[in-house]
């Protein structure tokens, strides 16, 4: 989009300089809702966009995301800025009442007032949806929205964000973006029984059956061994050579990060590789030895492998650029949690296709065919193999995510 220069804007007569910067700040509000994701718990029909209806599992019970779209009667027509403000910096709705952290105000609280200003200018246009949501879906007593003045005395501290002096503008604005608008720590960092951010930040959690990886530098365990390019490549196309974007992370590749521009592409990722947001101890450690190419389930996953799997991640666990991940060096296989390794070998996996990439692979599911100890021997046999080294997976582990897929 062509922008006014400052000598254009002169010339303009008053009313239709106001009307072009108008435009320019609920386009740019436009934009906040992308970087805040706003469509991925807020839109399910894309016809009738940010009329709510989304549900949003959370280990306490089901809530649904509301409608925001400006109507009267079932969004947020008598919504003022101030209402809206409070919703996303205090998590306080219209009214006074408490809003739920599935809405993640606690990273909200730290957005600039101009991006809420804008944001809050852009959903003014959003054309209005009658549609009247049931939010609090939670059991007794978790749906008395009075339990959360508890909560955010532990675990919401109302800060804003205050830009690093020591680092440059760009990590400043990586940081901006992964802690505020983006909420990754809300999928990535662990979460304590209260369901407040409570583990080692950006060190993975598991999410609606799923486990969003660590996305320390951790050479390990997490994305150390990315490239910059590597890591926009992922958030702009759904995937790389290592990972292709599955579950609850497609959402956000879909709906979000694929229409970012590319400078708060590579902000992002020079703010998460630099290591900037959390404590040298939690990623940088020693990674443990492998399992011997004796150990049981090692042989017996190795067979299995090369029948089922080196077709197309080849025997060296190599894969194929573009289409199938490479097994080999892949830190996303050496998390203690196995959650999403167990679901994408049972339940097979189509990543999400995306504007750059629009075929994306498949994974075929495996359940019918492969015996609990059958998935789990060969877990084991790729989380220790070609330079990986993880804890060997449980047969029980695979038992149970599998009576998890049957309930769905």
């Amino acid at each position: 989009m062509k922008t006014l220069t400052g000598f254009a804007l002169a010339l303009l007569p008053l009313s239709a300089w106001a009307a072009s910067t108008e435009f320019q700040d609920i386009e740019r509000g436009r934009y906040i809702s992308v970087l805040g994701d706003c469509a991925a718990c807020h839109t399910v029909d894309d016809d009738q966009p940010l009329a709510g209806g989304v549900p949003l599992e959370t280990p306490f019970g089901t809530l649904i995301a509301p409608n925001i779209t400006p109507d009267a009667a079932t969004g947020l027509g008598r919504w003022n800025f101030e209402d809206f403000k409070a919703a996303m910096t205090e998590g306080v709705g219209r009214g006074g009442y408490h809003l739920y952290p599935a809405m993640p105000y606690p990273s909200y609280t730290l957005m600039e007032e101009r991006d809420i200003r804008d944001l809050w200018a852009y959903l003014q246009t959003v054309t209005p949806v009658e549609n009247d949501v049931d939010a609090n879906q939670l059991p007794f007593p978790f749906s008395v929205r009075q339990v959360m003045l508890g909560w955010n005395l532990l675990n919401f501290d109302g800060r804003r964000f205050e830009p690093d002096p020591e680092q440059s503008d760009e990590i400043n604005r990586g940081a901006y973006l992964v802690e505020s608008l983006g909420h990754c720590g809300t999928c990535h960092t662990p979460r304590n029984f209260m369901g407040g951010e409570g583990g080692d930040k950006f060190s993975g959690a598991s999410i609606e059956g799923w486990y969003a990886p660590n996305i320390t530098p951790n050479r390990h365990v997490g994305i150390g061994n990315w490239s910059e390019e590597e890591l926009v490549e992922y958030l702009q196309t759904g995937g790389n050579r290592y990972a292709f974007a599955s579950g609850p992370m497609a959402d956000e590749v879909h709906h979000s990060s694929q229409h970012w521009t590319e400078d708060d592409l590579y902000a992002v990722a020079r703010y998460l590789l630099s290591g900037a947001g959390v404590d040298a101890a939690d990623w940088d450690r020693e990674p443990p030895e492998p399992l011997a190419e004796d150990n049981a389930q090692v042989r017996a996953g190795s067979h299995i492998y090369f029948d089922r799997c080196s077709g197309c991640h080849t025997p060296n666990g190599g894969g194929e650029p573009g289409i199938f991940p490479q097994l080999a060096s892949n830190a996303l296989l050496n998390s203690a949690n196995t959650d999403s390794l167990i679901r994408v070998v049972l339940a097979g996996s189509r990543p999400v296709a995306t504007d750059a990439k629009p075929t994306a692979p498949a994974m075929p599911a495996f359940a019918w065919n492969l015996s609990d100890d059958d998935v789990a021997n060969v877990l084991t046999f790729v989380r220790n193999s070609w330079g990986n080294a993880a804890p060997a997976v449980s047969a029980s582990e695979v038992a149970d995510m599998r009576e998890t897929l049957e309930s769905e």
